[in-house]
């Protein structure tokens, strides 16, 4: 009996060990500040970084963040480099064929980025170019909105390059998510003389029901784990605290 209860205890022992020693591997983008990037120590962060940690405390697991570039998210989250993706990546119906999805863990608006004053609808890009990140939502719209109205849509690896393009001339607007263009260029030296042009842009059809995180199609194990811990934060204040280190407004949405 005591020899069982020793082996028990034993077994009690790494099994509890193997719970706290739990890994889960979160891909995302590190060239989409305010919500990622690397920083000057090298370590990754953003907003998109700080809720991934606030998410694996809430359910108790170590975080590891590796890096990926965003159109090859989804391919890499199939082949298991990483068991989820938070990127900002928006909750649509051609993504949900690919994957599956948590609630919304945000959801805010495209603009346009312009030269100030610039007016904006669907025919002002006609012979121009706009730049949006490449395998994103921005991509889709503007190449059916502008695209069939004669605008060029160039597609960018990562989204600040489409800033720097944007201030040599080299595009005429960049088309992003609104929080990225206003933290990562409109507030910078380099954003003098730009500015959001014409309206909000929050097309379901294209943007979804807002930012989630993604999982391997048929993993509703882990939508469900990550979906408790978003609630948790959200109740906690973790949420509003990782919020309010990166931005002056509710970034969660109606």
């Amino acid at each position: 009996m005591k020899k069982l209860l020793i082996a028990s205890s034993l077994a009690l022992s790494f099994a509890g060990a193997f719970a706290q020693a739990e890994t889960l591997r979160i891909g995302v983008d590190l060239n989409y500040p305010p919500f990622s990037k690397q920083g000057a120590d090298g370590k990754p962060q953003g907003f998109d970084i700080d809720m991934a940690y606030a998410l694996c405390g809430a359910m108790k697991v170590t975080c590891q963040i590796v890096p990926q570039d965003f159109d090859g998210l989804i391919p890499a989250l199939n082949t298991n480099k990483f068991d989820a993706i938070l990127s900002s990546m928006q909750i649509t119906e051609e993504r949900l064929k690919a994957v599956d999805f948590t609630h919304k863990y945000y959801n805010i608006p495209s603009r346009i980025v312009a030269r100030a004053g610039a007016k904006v609808d669907q025919n002002s890009f006609k012979g121009k170019k706009i730049g949006v990140l490449r395998a994103s939502t921005q991509e889709k719209f503007a190449k059916d909105f502008w695209g069939k109205s004669g605008a060029t849509i160039v597609s960018y690896n990562k989204s600040p390059e489409s800033f720097l393009d944007l201030k040599a001339g080299r595009v005429d607007a960049v088309f992003v998510d609104g929080a990225v263009g206003d933290q990562d260029f409109l507030k910078t030296p380099q954003g003098k003389g730009f500015a959001f042009s014409g309206p909000n842009y929050s097309d379901v059809k294209y943007f979804g029901s807002g930012a989630g995180i993604a999982v391997k199609k048929g993993n509703k194990a882990l939508a469900q784990r990550l979906n408790k811990a978003i609630d948790t934060i959200r109740a906690n204040g973790a949420y509003k605290k990782v919020q309010d280190k990166y931005f002056t407004f509710d970034i969660y949405g109606n």
